[in-house]
Parts: C-alpha cells; structure tokens; sequence
C-alpha cells in the first residue's frame, strides 16, 4: 500500500506525519518542487521511526512523480498558503495551475488513484482537479469539511465546556470564511442537543468563530494553519485505506443531491475503499437550505474565475 503526499511544507510534512505514526500505508512518498526539501523531511521523519515506533517507509523526491508510481491515494496540499488579510479566493490564480499539472501528473503514475484535495481555494480546486482528470466524481475528495468541523468542535468544547470528542457537530457547505455553515440545531454533545448547554447568543458566537477560524488562525501565525489541516488530510486518508465507512463532511461533486448540480461542495459523504461512496442527506431546514444555496452560488461564482485562466 502506497500513499503519495505532493507538498512537503508546512502541511504536506503535517499530513505525512499523521500517515506514517498511525503506519496508514506501507510506503509514503513525499514529493516537493523544491530542491531537496521533500528528500530532507522524508530522512527527517523516517529518523523518528524508533522512537515513534512506526515501520513505514518515507521517501522523498524533487518533482519526480515516477516514485509515487502505484499510489493508492494522493494528497495534493501544493500551492501557496494564505497570508494575513488574503481570501482563499485570492489564491486561485495561482494555484489552479499548480492543482492542474500536480493531478496530471499524479495520475500518470497512478491511474487508479484517489486523490485528496488541501489546496487552496479548496472547492475550486476539487472542482478543477475532478474536470481536468476527467475522474470518476468518487475518486476526487475535497478535505476541508473535515477541518472545518474540528474547528467547530473546538470552539463547542470551549463554549460548554465539554471535550470535543464528546461532540458530534459538523460544517457543510463552501470552505470559506463567509461560505461555510455550523450546524449548530444538528450538534448534539453525548446525543444531547447542544441547544440545552448553550444560549442562543452563545451559539451564534460559536458559529461565527467556526466561520473565521482560519483566518484568526492566519492572523497569528502569520501564515495558514498546518496541525489541524495536516491531521484532517490523514484522517480522510485512514478512511479510505482502511475502507472505515466514515461518514464525515467532505467537498464533493454533487448532481442534484441538495438541490445542486455541477458543483463541488461540502456535505456528509461515506468515505471508503472507493473514495465518497455515498451523499448522506441532513434534511436541512428551509432557513439551512437558504445557507446552503447562498454558499453554492458563491463557490459558483469563484469556479467562473477558471475560465478566465490561461
């Protein structure tokens, strides 16, 4: 079992690190543009394999993609991150191209691939990574629903108190700062709805929190968060080599399921062996589905900018 992480920054090293401490696959291949660095974080983290007890072989490689030959899944986290005061939109001019030549050439060595999708703008970039390859719409995953949810948990669990992993709570929609949607009537906290811990006003904080995690984040670090990105990436991973039947919030291509069609999006998918393997339906609420259309439009809307591309 291969798994191919293209992208050794901060991320990309987050997410391989994940896979090769929970020993997802057998061999994990590290590809970078820049010289040396994919083949330094490869010997760096093979160098934890004692101490951290994992037997996974790390290798790296300087844009080289003949080494991730026979990949199961491959994780694009290529492209730049955001920096303070820039929208993910912001960075579609530029990583759309890198998105585009990363999966032509991930897919050459590896037909049969699932491919997992960090870069930003994420909805954009599954949507150009599933129309350029020409794909089965299962094997092209957007990861952002899964980071977005952790977050949501997070700023829950201050809220309550309580521990995240008590909570089920999750976002769907865009993975934006103004497009994503906490679910806050659906999240329950030990099967209790979180409504009886929480006031309305305290509710609403924590959404909009959710909904600017990143860029708070981006606004104190400097640069885009990798820990839980990282993490997430490994997550969907270790649901689909594991074949786990996960189901979790992931962006998606969707042709009529919540309304929309030729689109992708975050909603609660299946994940397994085969990728997405089945669209779960919220039954939202007419003012959700009004949430959940608004943020359609907007991604929409951001998936024109492809057009006018070189």
């Amino acid at each position: 079992m291969k798994v191919t992480v293209v992208g050794a920054g901060a991320v990309g090293a987050t997410c391989a690190d994940n896979i090769a401490r929970k020993q997802i696959c057998d061999e994990l291949v590290i590809v970078d543009i820049k010289e040396g660095v994919a083949e330094g974080k490869a010997m760096d983290l093979m160098q934890t394999a004692q101490i951290e007890g994992f037997d996974t072989r790390i290798i790296g490689s300087t844009n080289d993609y003949s080494k991730t030959a026979g990949s199961t899944v491959a994780v694009i986290t290529s492209g730049i991150p955001r920096k303070p005061g820039m929208t993910r939109e912001e960075l579609i001019g530029i990583n759309a191209g890198i998105v585009k030549s990363v999966t032509e050439n991930i897919l050459k060595h590896s037909p049969e691939c699932i491919i997992i999708i960090i870069s930003n703008p994420m909805d954009t970039m599954t949507y150009l990574a599933l129309k350029s390859s020409g794909l089965p719409k299962n094997r092209i995953i957007g990861m952002g629903g899964i980071l977005d949810s952790a977050r949501f948990r997070y700023f829950l669990s201050q809220a309550i108190p309580c521990s995240p992993n008590d909570l089920q709570a999750n976002v769907i929609g865009g993975h934006g700062d103004t497009t994503m949607i906490p679910l806050t009537r659906l999240a329950t906290y030990c099967g209790i709805p979180v409504s009886e811990f929480l006031d309305e006003e305290k509710a609403k904080k924590v959404a909009a929190s959710t909904m600017v995690g990143g860029a708070t984040l981006t606004a104190l670090l400097g640069t885009s968060a990798w820990y839980a990105p990282g993490a997430a990436g490994a997550s969907l991973v270790e649901a689909i080599v594991r074949d786990e039947k996960k189901m979790v919030p992931c962006c998606v291509y969707l042709d009529g399921e919540y309304g929309q069609k030729d689109i992708c999006i975050g909603v609660p998918v299946i994940i397994g062996k085969n990728g997405w393997e089945k669209i779960i339906d919220f039954k939202l609420n007419d003012q959700e589905k009004e949430m959940f259309n608004k943020s359609a439009d907007a991604v929409r809307k951001m998936n024109e900018t492809l057009s006018t591309l070189s």
